[in-house]
């Protein structure tokens, strides 16, 4: 007959030092990783204080003038800060109406019969992601840059149009352009994460609809969108967390004497103001807002997702 006997002292004493132990080895672990957080993310956030101060290269920044909140009342004087607002939420607005296309890419990869085409195209549509935004102007600018460009000698010999055109000179265009240009860098990056999703829906669940005779249409419609949402939704929070974050090197590079007033966005600006025209201070206060916002757009999104959904992210 087995007996069970209640752990003594010792052995409690055992067990919690054993279980430190392991703590302390998996912070060990970790520590690396906290440091690099702590020294390019918290460390940094001393320089806000550039946004209270009259700051001059050169002077000590404990010997500048306090300026108090002047350089952030400045930021909504004048039009330039509402341009590139608009812009900017224009250009990320356009790009959230977007975000399905990575989840119907990574259905589409996973109705493909053949794995290894399937991997294929998988690995072919994540390249663009690892090209820099320098040879992808280079590449567009040769193709469809200016009149004289390949793309408009190719049309005008085959008469599919009468006078070349310039796409990245043209303002109306210029939002779509981007969007579209972003697109095709990161769908196929951005579909992985759909793909892990995907293949951790239970697979007994496309069985007992393959029993009950559903098409494949039926099946994605009803258990892989299901199963997806959560981590669409997800995503979808922290891209509009980041809607004053457009990115740099893009923008930068496409922007142009033409398309600068529809193509100039928060980042842009922000180091216009502060690299170019040496404004330390009201760049730094530019960048304090854009945090402030971000922090209240993902905190909005995160309670309308309780609210329709009954679920948050945090």
């Amino acid at each position: 007959m087995n007996h069970i006997y209640p752990k003594t002292a010792l052995q409690d004493k055992h067990g919690f030092f054993r279980k430190k132990r392991a703590g302390l080895i998996l912070l060990a672990y970790l520590s690396p990783f906290l440091a690099a957080v702590i020294v390019f993310k918290y460390i940094p956030i001393f320089g806000w204080i550039l946004a209270f101060i009259k700051y001059q290269p050169g002077v000590p920044i404990f010997q500048s003038e306090f300026t108090g909140l002047r350089y952030f009342q400045r930021i909504f004087v004048g039009t330039d800060f509402w341009k590139v607002l608009r812009n900017t939420l224009g250009i990320n607005l356009i790009g959230i109406g977007m975000s399905w296309v990575p989840v119907a890419f990574a259905i589409m990869i996973t109705q493909v019969p053949y794995k290894l085409y399937a991997r294929s195209i998988q690995t072919l549509t994540s390249i663009p992601n690892f090209i820099s935004w320098v040879l992808v102007y280079a590449v567009m600018f040769y193709l469809i840059g200016s009149e004289s460009s390949a793309i408009n000698h190719l049309f005008i010999g085959l008469g599919i149009i009468d006078r070349p055109l310039s796409v990245l000179t043209n303002v109306k265009a210029a939002w779509v352009v981007q969007v579209t240009l972003g697109l095709w860098k990161g769908t196929g990056y951005g579909a992985i994460i759909y793909l892990a999703s995907i293949m951790g829906i239970d697979q007994e669940l496309y069985q007992a609809a393959d029993v009950d005779g559903c098409s494949g249409f039926q099946k994605i419609i009803h258990i892989t969108v299901p199963g997806v949402a959560p981590t669409y939704f997800v995503m979808l929070l922290l891209s509009i967390s980041n809607m004053l974050s457009n990115g740099f090197e893009q923008y930068w590079l496409f922007g142009n004497g033409i398309t600068w007033e529809m193509l100039e966005v928060f980042d842009t600006y922000v180091y216009r103001m502060g690299i170019i025209n040496g404004d330390f201070s009201f760049s730094t206060a530019l960048g304090i807002f854009r945090t402030i916002i971000s922090v209240i757009l993902l905190t909005g999104a995160n309670r309308m997702s309780k609210y329709i959904r009954g679920e948050t992210i945090f």
